[in-house]
């Protein structure tokens, strides 16, 4: 088999793969096996697994709900590691909001991303107090379009993850209804082209092993990570170092613990009609010891 030329990786506005892009971990580790490393960014989970699908991407880190809606779809995919997310992310309201409860969400407007990590906190926290995803009127919208809406008022509450999330308490003074770790186990997904992980699985094996570096460096050093995370981004320094300081890095396998939670979220979007049928999550999970 050719040995891959290029690694191209998708990442967002946050988590260990900007750190590794940053610290040029990835560049080092294959700067002797001549193999480049291109870098492209994207505003959400859903429009990079595209990507990763359709082989515009080789691999990159989304929350728990975009791969299970592109299992649904079909997508040529492959669960390559994950990582635990205790924190930094959940639902908003303005701070003059009279929603004080969950309860209160019934027949308000919610914005949150479709297919996102927060279209499953969303249900979740429903569901915690008894209500339906029919209670409430979803508004889906990108992170970048939902700040805006948030601020003037055309949204009543917002879901969201880290920077966004920092970014609504402290420039826009929101208040935490609930955050996700109150309602749910949750983990984000490291996903690589199927094609790629099995035809090229000694450099899938190195870009992890590259992130586990990146993300235990993180781990421990959470103010120069803040520093990384706003010079890549450009987001405020503030509100990097809000973020960074309950963010989570450490990368693993995806054990049978987190393929079982990862199914109970897949089996809920089913029941709801939000995925058209059932899928086993396990069958598009790599097995690096296998190849």
């Amino acid at each position: 088999q050719t040995a891959a030329k290029e690694v191209r990786i998708g990442y967002q506005k946050t988590g260990v793969l900007v750190i590794a892009r940053q610290q040029g971990t990835l560049e080092t580790r294959f700067a002797a096996s001549g193999v480049s490393v291109k870098w492209i960014e994207f505003t959400s989970g859903p429009p990079l697994l595209e990507a990763i699908s359709n082989g515009a991407a080789d691999f990159g880190a989304v929350g728990d709900s975009p791969p299970i809606f592109a299992q649904a779809a079909n997508a040529n995919i492959v669960y390559a590691a994950a990582s635990p997310i205790s924190n930094g992310q959940g639902i908003l309201v303005p701070p003059s909001s009279s929603i004080r409860t969950i309860a209160d969400l019934k027949g308000k407007r919610v914005g949150f991303t479709k297919g996102s990590s927060a279209h499953n906190i969303v249900v979740q926290t429903l569901e915690k107090v008894g209500l339906t995803y029919g209670d409430i009127t979803p508004v889906y919208l990108t992170p970048p379009d939902a700040g805006p809406a948030f601020a003037n008022g055309s949204i009543d509450a917002w879901a969201v993850w880290d920077p966004y999330f920092a970014i609504g308490e402290k420039k826009q003074s929101a208040r935490i209804l609930i955050n996700a770790y109150e309602v749910a186990k949750t983990n984000a997904f490291f996903i690589a082209n199927r094609d790629f992980a099995n035809k090229q699985p000694g450099p899938l094996r190195d870009v992890i092993a590259g992130l586990a570096v990146a993300a235990n460096w993180a781990e421990n050093n959470r103010d120069a990570v803040a520093k990384s995370l706003h010079e890549i981004t450009g987001v405020p320094l503030d509100i990097q170092t809000l973020a960074a300081s309950r963010a989570s890095f450490a990368i693993g396998p995806v054990t049978d613990g987190i393929i079982e939670t990862q199914q109970g979220v897949a089996d809920r979007f089913h029941k709801l009609g939000l995925i058209p049928k059932r899928i086993a999550v396990r069958d598009i999970v790599w097995k690096p010891a296998q190849t």
